[in-house]
């Protein structure tokens, strides 16, 4: 949908020229939430920008659905695109359904479909438009304006969002809210979007891929799997910070620590979702403790999508990802299920 290709983009200055961009290469897929992250001057919000043309790039080519932007009217490429930006950006003077139809009132629909739009959008984020859709900005909190921002950049179906760190702006606790919002809504819309973040939480939460960035460069394009578990460099290391590990199991599933199965399930055998993260995992197994579901089994199935046992993780190789090996002489290799019974859970 998106593709950058070794574009470049230098500032003049006094001295030399500052290169705020250096050789990107980025390829963003169809229904993809890509997050551009890095420390302040990593060049990620002027590539961003450079997308919809509120940039120009100096050198390279940038793609949106095959085409070249330069070949496109910059006002006809922005209208296809929608653009969220921090503290909402609202127009004070204009009531919120007003604000979410802005790009539809310029495409020219009518006022009753303007209208029925902005309602389903403001429905979609959250607020439902009987109490909201005639109120004004500043009758919002800050947390509400964003979400007006993000039905606004959806109002004409644009099928790419850019996002810049459209909730750097509010407290903790209502940032957390918009991004489990984002998160559903994307879940409902598959937009294709570039997320733009200095807030590393958040673009493991958010993203199907990371771009981190440092002067200019790509450091890593990874998945957040990808990023965890084969850094790049030390920068990258540092830059995911200490909880590095705790990160990594919420994003390695029981599908990949899965040996192959030992045999058929047992009547009544503990079996979990192989999609489910190592995390919440330990989470479902802690449930099944506490219920004394976990019997003398020495592990637990783990299932495709139709539910049906494809694999087995032993409780030994479960603990020893979390870093806490089960000592083997605690193991009965001689149970009924094929040498996994015996560990207690």
């Amino acid at each position: 949908m998106i593709a950058l290709e070794h574009v470049s983009k230098a500032f003049p200055g006094r001295g030399p020229e500052v290169r705020a961009v250096d050789d990107v290469s980025i390829a963003v897929g169809a229904g993809e939430l890509v997050v551009l992250i890095g420390p302040s001057g990593s060049g990620k919000t002027t590539t961003m920008r450079m997308i919809n043309r509120l940039e120009t790039p100096t050198e390279g080519r940038i793609t949106v659905n095959g085409r070249d932007v330069r070949d496109l009217n910059e006002v006809d490429l922005r209208r296809g695109i929608g653009y969220v930006i921090q503290q909402g950006g609202l127009f004070p003077h204009f009531t919120v359904a007003d604000n979410v139809a802005v790009v539809p009132r310029l495409l020219g629909w009518s006022r009753q479909k303007r209208r029925a739009r902005a309602h389903e959008l403001l429905a979609l984020v959250g607020l439902p438009p009987e109490r909201f859709a005639d109120r004004y900005p500043r009758q919002l909190s800050g947390g509400q304006q964003q979400r007006v921002g993000v039905a606004r950049a959806l109002a004409a179906d644009p099928p790419i969002v850019l996002m810049d760190e459209p909730f750097g702006a509010v407290d903790p606790i209502t940032r957390k809210g918009l991004q489990k919002e984002l998160r559903r809504i994307q879940a409902e819309v598959q937009k294709t979007i570039v997320f733009v973040t200095h807030d590393i939480a958040e673009a493991f939460l958010l993203g199907d891929r990371i771009v981190l960035m440092a002067d200019g460069r790509v450091v890593q394009d990874a998945t957040p799997a990808d990023l965890l578990r084969n850094p790049a460099d030390p920068f990258v290391t540092a830059f995911i910070g200490e909880d590095r590990g705790l990160r990594g199991l919420q994003f390695t599933t029981l599908e990949e620590l899965a040996e192959p199965a030992p045999g058929a399930a047992t009547p009544g055998a503990m079996v979990l979702s192989g999609a489910l993260s190592i995390l919440d995992a330990g989470r479902e197994l802690g449930r099944h403790g506490a219920n004394g579901r976990h019997g003398t089994a020495n592990g637990f199935w783990v299932a495709d999508a139709g539910g049906n046992p494809t694999g087995y993780v032993s409780f030994q190789r479960f603990a020893a990802t979390l870093g806490e090996t089960v000592g083997a002489s605690d193991a009965d290799p001689g149970s009924a299920d094929g040498g996994h019974g015996g560990v207690p859970a």
